[in-house]
């Protein structure tokens, strides 16, 4: 039986279950099943590598040692034992002698719930993973892999509105441009399911890992923090199926809760690959975190003032960021103003609509700089639909060769990007233009003429969109306001 087969198989089993309910509890059930699986798998190696090994789980909890017989328990027996046994055991599992191993697993488990109701089905689940899935196979562990990426997209498909899957097209070009190397720390501070980082890790391996010191340089340098549990438990899942031992460095946290001014230069990073939420509004306090003029509620601004403070001089960003961050105004032209200050915002890159489709039809960019130098000049790229192609959907999702164009256009960074032309999709703006302009960095083709978008679904967004502006200027009004009549009071 196929990978895919395996997957849709296990699905039709948990819909049997009356204890689970909807695609996202499903998933969630799935991954910590996976998680024991891929960790049995990888410590079949380790025994191999190492001598000596000792599995940070006790004896019991260790999937070879419950779920691989599929004659074994099964039942009111297996329910139990996962409610009142194992589930207690490993949300308090402790490190023997400092084993991050351990830490892994009681993250993971810390925020894992068994949803299944029937210990029969939650036997035959098991009974399909076992005998579905090898991760020691490397033709089945790419295949999963390519799996995998699909259950993420098939939990954003079901998810709330901002939090959605990144297309894998983007997160490899961002990474291509963004070209971390090994020796470099890379960071993600709103991780999600980890999409940037694993295809940060390939890009590294592809490029410089040659020998087992240099893949342990690599296991040590990828960092991610993700504020929910069910992205976070994915995203640990995730980096394991992609040989990074012990993740230790994918926490479960919200960057933005900590003050900005707390981050020491210890904690920066060379390269920061990031797709953080928009269009939401961060819970109450998160904003005084951060120096007065830039206090917003707005996730995405947040997450542009936290980057810059994270990266070291000479380190590089790459990012997605909304349309209306470019042409916002009040706080987010502050921001704008800082990060042409104290960065190099030498490209952004405009995207379709409907890249992002179906879960938001907001136009979208990626935005990339470099810490340490001024702004001088930013070049403007409009990345066009192919021929033919009138939007992209689930059928005809964005490709990554169609960012070869864009891709050779691109030059080298160690030289200014001076071998770069203006073309139909290329422009370039000077600093001098940006600020007569408020900072305004919605800066259209000139070779383009505009034609009036009449789709209502993209309508809808950009109206939704403009009543998410107007409710955070007015919440920016608000604190404003109160604090007036505090240093009156």
């Amino acid at each position: 039986m196929s990978i895919s087969s395996t997957i849709k198989a296990i699905q039709d089993i948990m819909r049997k279950d009356v204890g689970v309910d909807g695609d996202a509890q499903r998933l969630s059930q799935l991954v910590w099943m996976l998680f024991l699986k891929i960790f049995d798998d990888r410590e079949t190696q380790w025994e191999l590598l190492q001598d000596n090994y000792q599995s940070p789980l006790p004896e019991q909890y260790r999937w070879r040692n419950w779920a691989a017989n599929a004659e074994g328990m099964t039942g009111d027996e297996l329910k139990t034992f996962l409610d009142n046994d194992m589930f207690p055991a490993l949300q308090k599992l402790e490190a023997k002698g400092g084993d991050q191993r351990a830490y892994v697993i009681r993250s993971v488990f810390e925020d894992a719930y068994n949803y299944m109701k029937s210990g029969q089905l939650i036997r035959q689940v098991i009974n399909k993973i076992q005998e579905g899935v090898d991760f020691n196979k490397a033709q089945e562990r790419h295949m999963f892999g390519d799996m995998y990426e699909q259950l993420l997209r098939d939990l954003q498909a079901a998810g709330n509105a901002g939090e959605f899957y990144t297309p894998r097209a983007v997160t490899e070009f961002m990474v291509r441009m963004a070209n971390p190397r090994l020796g470099e720390k890379v960071m993600d501070p709103a991780c999600g399911t980890g999409g940037f980082l694993t295809c940060s890790i390939e890009h590294i391996r592809s490029h410089d890992v040659k020998t087992v010191e240099d893949e342990a340089v690599l296991q040590n340098s990828i960092h991610g923090v993700e504020k929910k549990p069910m992205p976070h438990l994915l995203c640990t899942t995730n980096m394991i199926l992609h040989g990074i031992d012990v993740p230790s460095n994918i926490r479960h946290d919200n960057t933005l809760a900590r003050p900005l001014i707390s981050w020491t230069p210890q904690e920066r990073v060379d390269v920061i690959v990031t797709n953080p939420p928009f269009g939401g509004n961060e819970e109450d306090g998160i904003e005084t975190n951060f120096p007065v003029a830039f206090r917003t509620r707005e996730t995405a601004d947040l997450f542009l003032v936290l980057i810059m403070q994270l990266l070291k001089s000479g380190g590089r960003a790459a990012l997605v960021l909304p349309d209306g961050f470019l042409f916002g105004e009040g706080i987010k032209t502050r921001i704008k103003e800082k990060l042409l200050e104290d960065c190099n915002l030498h490209t952004v890159v405009r995207l379709p609509n409907s890249v992002f489709a179906p879960y938001t039809p907001i136009k979208t960019n990626l935005l990339f700089f470099t810490k340490g130098t001024p702004t001088k000049d930013i070049w403007f790229y409009e990345h066009t639909l192919p021929a033919g192609v009138k939007a992209y959907n689930k059928g005809k999702p964005l490709k990554v060769e169609e960012f070869e164009p864009l891709a050779a256009w691109w030059g080298s960074a160690e030289d200014g990007f001076s071998a770069r032309q203006e073309t139909t999709q290329a422009w370039k703006v000077s600093l001098d233009e940006i600020k007569a302009r408020n900072y305004n960095l919605d800066c259209k083709n000139p070779h383009i003429v505009e034609q009036l978008n009449q789709d209502p679904e993209v309508l809808l967004a950009q109206y939704q969109n403009m009543q998410q502006e107007i409710s955070a200027l007015r919440d920016e009004l608000k604190s404003i306001l109160a604090q007036a009549l505090s240093s009156q009071g």
